[in-house]
């Protein structure tokens, strides 16, 4: 046969027969039917590597814990297979500092499991009546009591640290006494928010800045500020920050209605509170949203929860809208603007030290953020940022504030303080006002705003975003360890 010949057609070519499924073909329903978030294909995706566990720092000092798998693919198989399977109580035990799901290599959603877990412990097992629950409520409902303390902050300050006040608490609530209750701001943010002229006096200083730096006056750069609650009743100087900073590079800033972000509810098992708080976030960003506005928050575990908590708890109208835009505050500067260039033609204020001890907070890490504050604050002439290591804080939100919690808190943030001790730094830096809380804690870093100012034509000088903590002498650290406070 020539090359320029066909091949001939074999005698008999195969024709393949369709599969035969049948019309009236219905799979088969595994588990009953449920109106929740279909959780099976992440408990399916998990082979039991154990990962998970391996990196949960709450099962590295507990040895009764069991850790995320068995919280999570291993409890809700069971769950579906037992008609009157509870939900073990060790779910409490669970710090909610999601590091499982970074770990995880086949994307389980191991903290919705959790979370699922915790609030049908939470709704279904425990006690209303018990000590445990109020405490935890009043725990996760921190903007509640905020907000009272901000009437009479000076009054509250006093009254939460004073020693017979705090040993009351202990034994009557079990609320640790170890630590010091943070202060209270004699003015909140939304209230210097209200006198700076609110939303009209951002814009009217946000087009001041684009004149200045050369860019239209009507651009569109407007953002919405999450500022949550720590940032409102007890640190106003990092949202005065945020609102500074953005409006230097020409934002116009709008602070809507909010509520709590429902983090602290989410450890609690309080998912009907945090749906509550939610519905109202969800509803004022989501006009916001459609108006072309982006959401930005200064806490990273607010960032975290309104866009991965809530799509994956809660089915509210504009949800999945908003997670979608929704940015943690220095992250979304570095999407959108020369943030390195900024920083890196920045001076530090007289008197900050020129070196920064640095921890990431899991939350961060979760969304890929924990080398920001190294990478933007190495930029600054002069200026040293080190890394303190990948490990967790311990504190967790309300996890180490619980007087059965606290020692394990401290002996899972033991790693971080040694780091911090050992590091070259003066000053300590995070983006978390819980990881603060221990940090000055276990470490006796003692708590500093850092400024820095913007080498501009006109220069504005405004706080950073990051808290930062300027260290006291190694033997106030040590000292701050044994006393527990």
């Amino acid at each position: 046969m020539s090359d320029a010949e066909p091949p001939s057609e074999p005698e008999s070519a195969f024709d393949p027969a369709e599969p035969n499924t049948g019309e009236a073909f219905e799979p088969v329903d595994v588990f009953p039917d449920s109106t929740d978030f279909d959780l099976r294909p992440g408990a399916d995706s998990c082979y039991k590597c154990s990962t998970c566990d391996t990196n949960c720092p709450v099962a590295e000092v507990d040895d009764d814990f069991p850790g995320p798998k068995f919280q999570g693919p291993e409890q809700w198989r069971l769950k579906q297979h037992e008609d009157d399977y509870e939900v073990d109580d060790s779910v409490m035990d669970c710090s909610n500092c999601m590091r499982c799901d970074n770990a995880c290599p086949s994307g389980v959603p191991l903290s919705q499991m959790h979370n699922t877990a915790r609030g049908e412990y939470v709704d279904g097992q425990m006690s209303k009546l018990s000590v445990e629950y109020w405490r935890n409520r009043i725990l996760a409902n921190y903007r509640t009591s905020a907000w009272v303390a901000s009437k009479v902050p000076r009054l509250a300050n006093a009254a939460m640290n004073f020693g017979p006040a705090r040993w009351l608490m202990e034994k009557t609530m079990g609320v640790t006494s170890e630590r010091e209750f943070p202060a209270f701001a004699t003015e909140t943010f939304r209230e210097w928010w209200e006198r700076e002229g609110a939303a009209a006096g951002s814009r009217e200083r946000a087009r001041e800045n684009r004149k200045r730096r050369g860019d239209p006056v009507d651009a569109e750069k407007k953002v919405a500020y999450f500022h949550g609650c720590y940032s409102n009743y007890n640190t106003p100087e990092v949202g005065k920050a945020m609102v500074r900073v953005y409006e230097h590079f020409g934002y116009e800033v709008v602070v809507p209605e909010q509520r709590c972000s429902g983090t602290p509810m989410f450890a609690n098992g309080m998912l009907g509170d945090a749906r509550r708080h939610a519905e109202v976030n969800v509803s004022s960003m989501a006009d916001l949203v459609e108006e072309g506005y982006d959401a930005i928050a200064s806490c990273t575990s607010c960032s975290m929860a309104l866009r991965q908590e809530y799509p994956e708890l809660f089915d509210i109208e504009g949800i999945d809208e908003v997670a979608a835009h929704t940015f943690e505050s220095v992250e979304y500067l570095r999407i959108h603007e020369d943030l390195r260039g900024a920083i890196g033609a920045a001076e530090l204020d007289d008197g900050l030290e020129a070196e920064f001890a640095y921890h990431a907070p899991c939350h961060a890490r979760n969304q890929g953020l924990d080398r920001q504050a190294v990478e933007l604050f190495g930029e600054l002439d002069g200026v040293d940022v080190e890394d303190v290591g990948d490990s967790c804080s311990g504190i967790s939100g309300t996890y180490g504030w619980k007087a059965e919690k606290y020692d394990k808190s401290m002996e899972i943030g033991e790693e971080m303080f040694e780091h911090m001790d050992e590091a070259d730094g003066e000053t300590g830096m995070t983006e978390c006002p819980t990881c603060a809380m221990q940090m000055e804690h276990g470490t006796g870093y003692e708590i500093r705003p850092a400024r820095c100012r913007w080498n501009t034509a006109r220069a504005t000088r405004s706080d950073t975003p990051s808290s930062c903590w300027r260290r006291r002498s190694s033997s106030d650290a040590a000292g701050s360890r044994e006393s527990g406070g």
